[in-house]
């Protein structure tokens, strides 16, 4: 607000797609990272923007879209994304409509380049959905969608190694921690092309690198351990 971009309607709320706000935002990053292009841009929880008024949200999302496919023009950015909470999972937008919002806001070819989305074994519904062939992970990763898709909060934030017992993580795959047997989970999701990780060191990033290296979960497997943990 200081910075003269956002009201203070706007600033209260907590929450801006507006173009102004967002081409602000992509030029404050650059200069806080020290960098004149940036390799991926996020646009945060779009869902917050216009709960629900599916229009409404869809139009900002394109208007948005618009600024950052300029910033990718300019050699600002390399390309751009969505990162989502809720909004794929309770359909606040598609796959597919991102990817004509963002062909619209581009008047073509478009440089929507990634998802990120929560996975894990609390956050189950997008790793079921994938296993049936439904939902946005397929969505992502279907021929011409081309999506970079990174799971978020694979530990839940780091709640995960406390809830889940070493017999589930036995089952998931011996020998593994209970954080590596959530990690390799995630990795194994189809659709899933990067997992993301805060660590707190570098043993828990080795700790969390061994698992991704991991040979994948087959399908049985996934389908194994999601039945398990829907069992009452």
């Amino acid at each position: 607000m200081q910075a003269g971009i956002l009201t203070e309607d706007q600033a209260v709320a907590g929450h801006s797609l507006t173009p102004q706000y967002v081409r602000w935002q992509t030029g404050r990053n650059r200069e806080q990272l020290g960098r004149e292009r940036l390799d991926l841009a996020l646009l945060y929880n779009p869902e917050h923007a216009h709960p629900g008024d599916r229009p409404a949200l869809h139009r900002a999302i394109r208007d948005a879209f618009a600024v950052l496919e300029e910033e990718t023009a300019a050699g600002h950015i390399a390309g751009y994304g969505v990162a989502t909470w809720t909004g794929l999972e309770d359909e606040a937008f598609t796959v597919a409509e991102l990817l004509a919002l963002a062909g619209e806001a581009a008047g073509g070819r478009h440089h929507l380049a990634a998802l990120q989305m929560p996975v894990s074994l609390v956050m189950m519904t997008l790793l079921t959905q994938a296993l049936h062939g439904r939902g946005p992970l397929p969505a992502a990763a279907a021929a011409g969608a081309g999506l970079r898709v990174m799971a978020s909060a694979p530990l839940h934030g780091g709640d995960l190694p406390h809830i889940v017992g070493q017999d589930l993580a036995d089952l998931i795959r011996p020998g593994l921690t209970l954080a590596q047997a959530c990690v390799l989970t995630v990795a194994s999701c189809p659709g899933v092309t990067d997992v993301l990780v805060a660590a707190s060191g570098a043993s828990h990033w080795k700790e969390a690198a061994d698992a991704v290296a991991q040979l994948p979960l087959t399908a049985a497997k996934l389908r194994e351990i999601t039945g398990v943990l829907a069992s009452p």
